[in-house]
């Protein structure tokens, strides 16, 4: 080797030398950048973009002379590897770097940092979309601080209480609306009492006992819903089978109460008149202690509803009788051989008692006019049989004999003349009509015969011929 080449080797180890000993330099300041270098990363300088491109590494590294350029190429390529991977200046994949720490004070949000060698990075637009992203994100609070505000709390809580009241209030009402209007349980068809002075909740008692209704309660809440509480009357009322609530409400509100009838016959006494009220366990209450007047009760037919007292009954009668007698008197023939009312009904009554045949009581209230204007006795059997046994009458199977007709007592027309002081009965329309204005006929006698009628003649020998066969069919029967 000549000393010329012996001078280049030798040159070019201390180049070689002096290289290596710079390079680790670099290399460390490039893995471990000053607060001042990360500082000018994150501000993103003008610098920075004026270097793009470059690497710090690659600014702060001088330029090698031509005789350095030189001298590395002709080094080994194990020495080359070497430098190079003591100039990265990229953090390995799972080491951390200042940059990661400074990106997580941050909240994740990204940096700009400048272009590495591989002339990829975060723009600076990028950057400030996002720090805008963060600002509304910061600005907007958060719905668990939201939700833990005293006023929305508050708010949400009387809410709740408004809806849980509405539900309380109309649940009730929609299912008893339904359940008013709803098929009743009645299977049959029922009769229901409503006493007098009784109540909504006595009412809605006794329907729920009776079966006729499910709910008292809810029977009270639909009629006070609609306003028919105080419109309900006493009464007895035939209850439809299946009929609803509403259905029963306006029946007892109609007031279209079961009618019941009595009936006076005509031709009772006013006593026997009483006994059949009496009997009547319909009508409620005690009979008057005296009798009104003989003839006084009109025989009639009375509609009545459960409930009604008995001397309601008996004005009732009276009531009738009298403007009946007044309407028949004032309408008499003006003949009428009659003092007063009180001779006008007692006549009536007599001809009533004498025949049930309606169409017989004109000719049989003639022939007493007939005998009373030739001043003859009446001679009627049954004001002997009133004489005797009064109002009562006569047992069924006691027979009028003949002794019965001589006993002196004020009714026995055979003893007295004219009419006796009172009525024997109560007459009815038909009688008092035929009195008022009778037929003008002769016939003074009248007897059974035997059909349930009567023949009538005008002598005593017509008259006994016709008894004499009236007996004749009563032998034979």
């Amino acid at each position: 080797m000549s000393d010329e080449e012996k001078k280049m080797t030798s040159d070019s180890s201390k180049i070689s030398s002096s290289g290596s000993e710079q390079q680790p330099s670099q290399s460390e300041e490039a893995k471990t950048p000053s607060a001042k270098d990360h500082s000018l990363i994150v501000e993103d300088s003008p610098q920075d973009e004026t270097n793009s491109g470059q690497s710090p590494l690659d600014q702060s590294k001088p330029e090698n002379s031509p005789a350095q350029s030189k001298t590395e190429a002709t080094e080994s390529p194990q020495s080359s590897e070497q430098i190079s991977g003591s100039q990265s200046p990229l953090p390995e994949k799972d080491q951390s770097s200042p940059l990661d720490a400074v990106h997580e004070k941050n909240n994740g949000a990204a940096l700009s940092t400048p272009s590495g060698n591989d002339g990829e990075g975060i723009s600076s637009g990028d950057n400030d979309s996002r720090q805008n992203d963060e600002k509304k994100v910061k600005a907007k609070p958060s719905r668990s601080k939201v939700a833990r505000n005293p006023l929305i709390i508050l708010g949400n809580f009387f809410l709740m209480l408004v809806i849980v009241i509405i539900l309380a209030v109309t649940i009730p009402v929609y299912v008893g609306k339904n359940m008013f209007i709803a098929v009743g349980p009645l299977t049959e068809d029922h009769v229901v009492l409503i006493n007098q002075g009784a109540g909504i909740r006595e009412i809605a008692s006794i329907l729920e006992k009776q079966g006729l209704i499910r709910s008292a309660d809810i029977f009270v809440y639909g009629v006070n819903y609609q306003g028919k509480a105080r419109l309900l009357k006493a009464g007895e009322y035939a209850i439809p089978a299946h009929a609803s609530m509403k259905t029963i409400m306006d029946i007892l509100v109609n007031g279209k109460s079961i009618e019941h009838s009595f009936t006076v016959p005509e031709g009772l006494t006013v006593a026997q008149v009483f006994d059949r009220l009496a009997a009547n366990d319909i009508l409620v209450g005690e009979l008057p202690k005296t009798f009104p007047p003989e003839g006084s009760l009109m025989a009639d037919t009375v509609n009545f509803t459960r409930g009604t007292t008995r001397e309601q009954i008996i004005k009732r009668l009276r009531d009738g009788q009298q403007k009946l007698i007044a309407d028949i008197w004032a309408k008499r023939a003006p003949d009428l051989p009659l003092k007063n009312i009180n001779e006008f009904v007692t006549l009536a009554s007599i001809v009533e008692k004498e025949t049930g045949i309606a169409s017989e009581r004109p000719q049989v209230a003639a022939v007493f006019f007939n005998r009373l204007a030739k001043n003859m006795r009446l001679q009627s059997d049954p004001t002997v049989i009133y004489g005797l046994f009064g109002g009562k009458g006569k047992p069924s199977d006691r027979p009028i004999y003949q002794s019965d007709l001589d006993k002196e007592t004020p009714y026995n027309t055979y003893k007295i003349n004219g009419l006796p002081p009172t009525p024997i009965a109560n007459p009815g329309r038909d009688a008092l009509e035929a009195v008022a204005n009778p037929p003008k006929t002769d016939a003074l006698y009248f007897v059974a015969d035997g059909t349930g009628g009567h023949v009538f003649s005008n002598t005593l020998e017509e008259h006994n011929a016709n008894v004499r066969k009236w007996r004749a069919l009563q032998k034979n029967e």
